[in-house]
């Protein structure tokens, strides 16, 4: 499986010659999901949920589709009926070849006066990836690589070293990124890969792996 990294916590993985795309929110590239046979988002964040990217997405590709959880599926559906599909923790399904299980229900809290809102995580192809959203989910299950929140206005580094503890996968590229500057990715670095018991790696954006 190829993964891309986008910028901040938009990811492509490609696989047999077709494309699942996670998270092409306002932060990411205009095009991020042109060209995806499949669409996931985690929550209705604007870094997280862009409409005009999924709209840009679904038209060009007319047998593209959406899972999402149904706050976002609620703004989509009327305007590509059959086309969005709500998913919710415990679900599984399978998007353009990849078989996908949903993980977790809140968003990490942000302050307490700040509602929670909804947030899934997705677990593809029996843990090869996991992309938790904005939040701090642990599947149960084992994971080959952690897309790993880094910076967040919920989240502090203890957090996220501890979390990449008791997931303990294979390894964890970065995501969520946009909020951290180069002047401090070393502090990030050095401390995750220190200490959080896994490879610790990160991607420009635009730049892929095999995974």
């Amino acid at each position: 499986m190829k993964l891309t990294k986008m910028s901040h916590a938009c990811v492509r993985l490609e696989k047999d010659g077709r494309t699942l795309v996670i998270d092409p929110g306002g932060f990411s590239e205009q095009d991020a999901a042109v060209g995806a046979d499949a669409v996931l988002v985690t929550h209705e964040h604007p870094d997280h949920f862009d409409e005009g990217r999924l709209r840009a997405a679904l038209q060009a590709n007319p047998a593209a589709g959406i899972w999402t959880l149904k706050s976002v599926a609620d703004q989509l559906s009327a305007a590509f009926p059959g086309r969005v599909h709500t998913v919710g923790h415990g679900d599984t399904f399978t998007a353009a070849g990849f078989d996908v299980q949903v993980h977790g229900e809140l968003h990490a809290v942000i302050h307490p006066d700040i509602p929670r809102i909804t947030n899934v995580g997705y677990l593809v192809d029996g843990g090869r990836v996991f992309h938790p959203g904005d939040a701090l989910t642990v599947p149960g299950l084992p994971v080959e690589t952690l897309m790993l929140p880094v910076m967040a206005p919920w989240n502090k580094i203890s957090e996220v070293i501890d979390y990449v503890r008791e997931v303990r996968p294979q390894r964890a590229y970065d995501v969520h990124d946009a909020l951290l500057t180069d002047l401090a990715r070393p502090i990030y670095d050095r401390q995750i890969g220190a200490l959080g018991g896994t490879e610790h790696l990160r991607l420009a954006p635009g730049a892929s792996a095999q995974v």
